[in-house]
Order: C-alpha cells, then structure tokens, then sequence
C-alpha cells in the first residue's frame, strides 16, 4: 500500500537515476566542469524516450553551443553596461561586471538548469543562466537541433 505513494524513480545508463517530481523527471547533467539540476518531461511510468535521447546529447553538445549563448549573453549585457556608464536612472546592477568580447562573459555567468522542454511544439532545450549583471532574471538559452533559437530573458525553472 505504501508504495502507491513512493516518488517513481528511473536509471538512464547516461544519465544515472532520475526521480519523478513536480510533473517532471528530474537528476543532475554535467555540462563541462560543472553540473546542474535536469528536468525531462514524461509520463508517470518513464521519462519521455525522445526526451532522453536528447538528454543524452546535451553534455557532448554543449561545448558547440557555447559560442552562440556567449553572443547572446553578451548582446543581453551591452545595454546593462550601457545604462550604468550613462547614469540612466533605469541601470539595475550599481556596478556591473566589464565586459568586453562574448567569451568573458562565462566568467559572470552560472547554469541554473537544463531542462528538455516543447517550444512550439517539438521538443528542444532551455538552459537556465543566471549573470551578474541582470540579478532579477533567469536567462534561457533555447536551442532545437543544435540551434539557438533565442535568448529569453525571464525563464523560470521547471
């Protein structure tokens, strides 16, 4: 009877265990050097099998993708940089970090998730950045197929 209330779990050979939660099946991916908490959509039973496949890819994927989220992180930052050296009244962060290529932004940059999610209608990824310069938001870096699609800048975690 108890095990009618037991949080269902699921063991990926890639991925380790994952265990069924708030809707989503949830573990941790190491993206590099780092690791972030993982969210794949599915049914009660298992996580979605297209979802994980995708899952599966991400750690060896993501260093391609690095270079374009570094674009548009650094695009995101130019008007922050911008408003605070004006003395726009509207300039969030009193000191932001400076700047000035696309790669230097991963030093003011960190992962907050990593999550398989339906963006209009196919399946794709949503990284969750959290930057100094921008405290309020959650960024997400969308991509499908290897692609960026956008830089959202207000994501909340699965």
């Amino acid at each position: 009877m108890f095990g009618l209330f037991k949080t269902p779990s699921f063991r990926d050979p890639a991925l380790g265990e994952l265990r069924r939660q708030g809707g989503m099946w949830r573990a941790e991916i190491a993206l590099g050097d780092i690791r972030a908490p993982l969210a794949l959509p599915g049914s009660r039973a298992a996580p979605d099998p297209q979802a994980l496949a995708i899952a599966r890819s991400i750690p060896t994927d993501y260093p391609d993708w690095r270079a374009g989220i570094a674009a548009s992180l650094f695009e995101h930052y130019a008007p922050y940089a911008e408003a605070v050296a004006t003395g726009a009244p509207e300039a969030h962060a009193e000191n932001p970090p400076r700047i000035s290529q696309p790669d230097q932004v991963w030093q003011h940059a960190a992962v907050e998730f990593v999550a398989v999610i339906t963006l209009d209608g196919e399946p794709g990824v949503e990284i969750g950045y959290r930057v100094a310069w921008d405290e309020e938001h959650t960024l997400g870096a969308r991509l499908r197929n290897g692609r960026l699609l956008e830089l959202n800048g207000s994501v909340l975690p699965p």
